[in-house]
Formats: structure tokens, C-alpha cells, sequence
């Protein structure tokens, strides 16, 4: 098995699109050619769209782009913005009159930082799409991980940068990778030390009060610990699967965000992995579905460490020890 970049997948582009006085931005996956797709949301405040169409009983089998977005739910207008693109396209399901683009989308709330009315929209969702014919795979405070950030159990003082992480696999001619956006409630885990490396800060803003301690330790108080969080992102595979084998995959791919976010799917979070798959390749369910979650964990962790300090917001580089 060896490490390749997310945009050398076959049959799939991404791109991002952001405004740094937000901050805020979007990032798009497409496949122009239709991929078989999945979904599945396990945080308890998700903001998505076009999820029930993923469900196998029911018709559409393929969808053409996910837009990962900033902005809460206003930051779902993005998607529009990949419809006119891949409609100028002449992609998208044939109706008759014309081709209807199937764009899936999650967002996750950053109003909290910087101007809060200052959100992704149809024209950015647009710009992404244009920035996809690059078909750069950037890290950090980009696209949908632009306004991102971590551990806000005691709020905005105590919270730390996140940011937007990508990681793919090769093993023969099988491709799994992913794009996160790790914009969680909780703390942020390396899996090869087993250490913090974002997350809610100590008073001294010099190392990790741990997020997960503060909760148990205030199991009477029912507090509102809503403050802006959901983590989001895309597994993408070159394998061949139906919608339902897509669906077992998400499910599968959200043991990455449990091996690195503490706590992960609370109900302050709207956590949700989207599947694509291109069809190329013949391949086992197990051994993507775990691939999938091993490619989460690792892009959860690259947009911690790729993330950069704004608005007074630490990054990992100023903390790490």
C-alpha cells in the first residue's frame, strides 16, 4: 500500500473556494461521469442536503458532486452552484428538457468566527467548481476548512484552529481517499502517539485541558453545548459498488472520525461522510470499508497539522510539544 494524493483518483476533480474575511469557503468533489454513492450523518445537528436520495429504494443511482461547506445552513446555497456548473456541462440526470446534476451536500457551522453574514453562496459554490479543473489537493484553512475550528466545550477563548485534511491510498489498482473537515466540538487524537494535537485549551492556553474529562466531570448539568461544530467529508474510491454497498461504506469510514475525534456524533455535532465511487475496479467491501476509515483518520489529522492561527485562534504548530 502506498500514499498518493487525493486528485490522482481516477474520474474524480476537487476544488475549493473561500472568502478569508468570512473566514469561511466550500469545497467540491465531482465526478462528472456519476459515481455510486453513500451517505451516512451520525452527529445529532446535521445540516445536509439531498441525503434521502442516497436511501437504495429509492431511484436516482448516481450522483455527480458533493459540496462540503462553511456558513451553517445557509452555506447549503453552495451547491447551486455546482448545478449551474455541471449543468453548463450537459451532466446530470436526463430529463428530457435537460440534465439535472445530483449534488449532495454537508455543512458545518463557522458563523461563530470572523463576520458572521459573510457565507458561501451559489457564486462561491460556482468559483469551486471553476477551481476544480486545477484539481489541486490543498490542506488547512481552505475551502469548506477555511472558518473551521476545534475544542469549544468552554468556548471561543479556549478553542483552537481546524481546518480541512486530505489522504489516499493506493493498493493494486484500488484508490480510497478522503476530504475532512474537521470542524468539531470536541478534541482532535494522533492515533501514532495516542496524544491531543487540537482541542479545548487549559487556562494557561499552553497545552490540552482535555474536553472529553470536562464533560464527564459536568454529567448533572444539562448545558447547551451548541457553539458551532460538525465535522464533514467525503471517502472516494476508484472501486466498483452499488448504493447500498456505498451506505455500508460511510458507515463503515466513521470509525476514523471515532479513532481520532473525542467525543465524536454528539449532539452538538453534525458528523457526516459522504461515499463516491467511480467503478473501476473490482473490489471487496471490507477491505474499502476499512481503508475508508483509515484514510478518515488520517485526513482528520492532516487538517489539524496543516491548519494556520487566525483570529486569534492557535493553531497546532503552537501547541504541539
Amino acid at each position: 500500500m502506498k500514499e498518493i494524493n487525493l486528485n490522482e483518483i481516477q474520474g474524480i476533480k476537487i476544488g475549493n473556494a473561500q472568502n478569508m474575511n468570512g473566514p469561511t469557503g466550500c469545497t467540491v468533489v465531482i465526478c462528472e461521469e456519476g459515481a455510486a454513492a453513500g451517505v451516512d450523518v451520525r452527529g445529532g445537528a446535521p445540516g445536509t442536503r439531498e441525503t434521502d436520495l442516497l436511501n437504495p429504494v429509492n431511484l436516482v443511482d448516481k450522483i455527480h458532486a458533493v459540496m462540503l461547506s462553511g456558513g451553517s445552513a445557509f452555506g447549503l446555497d453552495a451547491a447551486s452552484g455546482a448545478m449551474q456548473y455541471l449543468e453548463e456541462r450537459n451532466v446530470g440526470f436526463d430529463v428530457g428538457v435537460t440534465k439535472v446534476p445530483i449534488v449532495c451536500s454537508a455543512v458545518l457551522f463557522d458563523l461563530a468566527i470572523g463576520d458572521f453574514k459573510i457565507r458561501p453562496d451559489k457564486a462561491m459554490g460556482y468559483e469551486a467548481c471553476i477551481n476544480s479543473e486545477l484539481n489541486e489537493c490543498r490542506q488547512g484553512n481552505i475551502g469548506a476548512g477555511t472558518g473551521a475550528t476545534v475544542g469549544k466545550i468552554l468556548g471561543p477563548e479556549y478553542a483552537m484552529k481546524g481546518g480541512l485534511g486530505c489522504y489516499a491510498v493506493q493498493v493494486g489498482e484500488l484508490q480510497v481517499g478522503a476530504v475532512i473537515a474537521v470542524n468539531c466540538l470536541g478534541d482532535v487524537v494522533d492515533t501514532s502517539t495516542g496524544k491531543i494535537i487540537a482541542g479545548v485549551l487549559n487556562k494557561e492556553k499552553n497545552g490540552f485541558a482535555d474536553t472529553e474529562k470536562i464533560m464527564i466531570s459536568k454529567y448533572d448539568e444539562k448545558k447547551n453545548l451548541f457553539s458551532g461544530n460538525t465535522t464533514i467529508g467525503v471517502v472516494v474510491t476508484n472501486g466498483k459498488f452499488t448504493k447500498t454497498e456505498m451506505n455500508k461504506i460511510a458507515s463503515m469510514a466513521h470509525n476514523g472520525y471515532g479513532r481520532t475525534i473525542r467525543p465524536a456524533h454528539s449532539m452538538a455535532d453534525g458528523d457526516t461522510i459522504f461515499t463516491m465511487a467511480t467503478g473501476k475496479t473490482e473490489t471487496d467491501i471490507n477491505v474499502v470499508g476499512l481503508l475508508a476509515a483509515r484514510v478518515v483518520e488520517q485526513a482528520v489529522i492532516n487538517a489539524i497539522k496543516n491548519a494556520e492561527s487566525i483570529l486569534g485562534y492557535k493553531a497546532y504548530n503552537l501547541i504541539a510539544k
